[in-house]
């Protein structure tokens, strides 16, 4: 039996979320179950049913919640610049940072296949929000800039730089950059690279992102 806990009305729902997330953390998300959720609380097994009707709709809560931190913190960071650039570089930051720090939760939201959004609507509204706050930031550039074209354009270039986020943060969560031979330092300057290299897309005769690169690889052996 789990630990005794007493709990208030209601408040078996939000430590069973939490719980649920503990479980994630700890043993991967294939042993989450509601009845391991109610065993560790030391509820009745029927306990966490009242709020959850099946382990999907728990897991929907548990992932909506950590897309709804994640893009808060983007929006944050955003929110934290004055001008677009900077702010879109510092989005690029948080979310390489959320990704170290929160690895379980990361996972979960991209590496595990997602309850379906049509029934899970709070769900899938909560994982559009960090999207959402990369786009808008793309789209103000794009206006700033003086790109008033269609916004399937805006679309295309927070997609880009959102893959090439996740593609980082894959890289470093596997450790892959050493197998790959790459420099440290080339993972450090990608994320501005990458928004370096939208602003010269968008303004060419201000910025050369050839001259912000780091070389990738190291020197080339003696003779090569």
């Amino acid at each position: 039996m789990g630990r005794a806990t007493s709990l208030p009305e209601g408040g078996v729902r939000e430590a069973s979320v939490r719980e649920a997330l503990a479980i994630i953390e700890q043993d991967g998300v294939e042993k989450l179950s509601l009845r391991e959720v109610a065993r560790r609380l030391g509820v009745s097994h029927q306990a966490p049913y009242k709020y959850f009707s099946t382990r999907e709709h728990l897991l929907a809560e548990v992932i909506g919640r950590c897309f709804d931190e994640f893009g808060a913190q983007l929006e944050a960071a955003a929110s934290g610049e004055a001008d677009l650039e900077p702010a879109l570089m510092a989005m690029g930051d948080r979310y390489l940072e959320f990704a170290a720090q929160r690895p379980s939760a990361y996972r979960l939201m991209f590496s595990w296949r997602l309850p379906r959004g049509e029934t899970h609507p709070q769900m899938a509204a909560k994982a559009s929000r960090a999207f959402r706050a990369l786009h808008g930031a793309v789209l103000r550039l794009h206006l700033h800039h003086g790109r008033d074209g269609p916004e399937a354009l805006a679309d295309q270039d927070a997609l880009h730089l959102w893959a090439t986020m996740h593609g980082l943060a894959t890289i470093l969560q596997h450790d892959s950059i050493r197998v790959l031979g790459v420099d440290p330092a080339v993972i450090a300057a990608a994320p501005r690279h990458a928004f370096i290299s939208l602003s010269a897309a968008l303004t060419p005769e201000r910025c050369d992102p050839s001259k912000e690169t780091v070389q990738a690889f190291g020197p080339s052996p003696a003779g090569s």
